[in-house]
């Protein structure tokens, strides 16, 4: 570890021992076994294991967290073994368990696959007209492979409540932007949130399609294999995945997809901008994409957008609330009381057609 906070922080994760023990119930025993966190991601917990010869990465709540919709790792793993014989990329699973005892929360056992997320930039080998074009390529055919999942045959029919989807959504995320606001409002206040959210009350489409949803699909949520040319091969964080609406994930995506004609990134801490070089596909072209492999189409294109938008804003100031509270010394969150009035200008730009598709 590297200091005593992070070495305390890593003994709440895991019991090294107890672990051990699960894992050789599960596995069998091994002489080579290491532990290790993944620093990477905000939500649920990340560890990496070598048993033996196979890579394992185990999932968790962060410590002290109770199980919710935002870190319910057994129902992320249901739905991931649930999809293992299905065209969806997911990786292997291995195990769940919620007996606390072993590591003091839920968690679940999967295979690590090989290969590198597109996070801050484009590995070398992927640095081409051709293989940048099928970067994007396959993210729109993975996304609709996950929206042509038959979710009554592979056991998922009762993960959620399709009907009304879209509607509880826009419910939501004012629901938590009041909250925040509570608190926020004292220190800066963001009127234009309130009338993104009044747009998207009033042209919220009553009628959707009906499929699974990952609810955080992008392209850092990805995995393309090793070698050439792109192949995704593994979908993470299906934490917040449900039935719903399939647009909502899409315009989920594209919000985070930047095009050459963009200004600048609302959050540039968050928005990676290598997919504006030549060779990428736009948006427009991500779209029609996944049109054809599934068969909808992206009505209502500006109001997905701006819905995308308009929850990354909400997950924002929840963030800089909790700042301003003293219950958070993540870097980020201060800076979100310049970064979320950005992003309610990009959602009003999206509104006004001023940020096309």
């Amino acid at each position: 570890m590297a200091d005593d906070t992070s070495a305390a922080y890593f003994a709440r994760l895991v019991d090294e021992d107890a672990l051990r023990t699960f894992l050789e119930s599960e596995l069998g025993p091994t002489d080579a076994y290491d532990v290790e966190r993944h620093a990477e991601g905000h939500s649920n917990e990340t560890l990496f294991v070598q048993w033996g010869d196979r890579d394992l990465v185990i999932r968790r709540p962060p410590p002290g967290e109770t199980a919710d919709t935002a870190h319910d790792v057994l129902r992320e793993y249901r739905v991931i073994d649930a999809l293992q014989d299905t065209a969806v990329p997911v990786p292997p699973t291995v195990a769940a368990s919620d007996d606390h005892s072993i590591i003091g929360s839920d968690f679940y056992v999967m295979e690590r696959v090989p290969g590198d997320v597109l996070r801050d930039d484009e590995p070398e080998r992927f640095a081409n007209l051709a293989s940048r074009q099928r970067i994007g390529e396959e993210l729109a055919d993975t996304l609709a492979a996950i929206h042509d999942v038959d979710y009554e045959a592979v056991g998922l029919g009762e993960l959620g409540r399709p009907a009304g989807y879209t509607r509880r959504q826009v419910d939501r995320w004012g629901k938590q932007l009041s909250w925040a606001f509570e608190v926020t409002a004292d220190d800066r206040e963001v009127p234009k949130l309130k009338r993104v959210g009044e747009w998207l009350d009033e042209n919220c489409p009553e009628d959707h399609p009906e499929t699974l949803v990952h609810g955080d699909y992008k392209l850092d949520n990805v995995l393309y294999a090793p070698g050439t040319p792109p192949e995704l091969t593994g979908v993470f964080d299906w934490e917040m995945s449900t039935l719903g609406d399939p647009r909502a994930d899409l315009g989920w995506m594209l919000s985070y997809w930047r095009d050459a004609k963009d200004p600048e990134p609302a959050v540039p801490e968050l928005e990676a901008t290598f997919m504006q070089r030549d060779g990428y596909p736009t948006r427009v072209e991500l779209v029609e994409r996944w049109e054809d492999a599934t068969g909808f189409e992206f009505e209502h294109e500006r109001f997905y957008r701006a819905l995308a938008v308009y929850k990354l804003a909400g997950l924002g100031e929840m963030f800089y609330r909790r700042y301003l509270e003293g219950n958070s010394d993540d870097p980020m969150y201060p800076l979100m009381e310049e970064r979320v009035p950005a992003l309610a200008d990009r959602a009003v730009r999206i509104i006004e057609g001023e940020e096309p598709l």
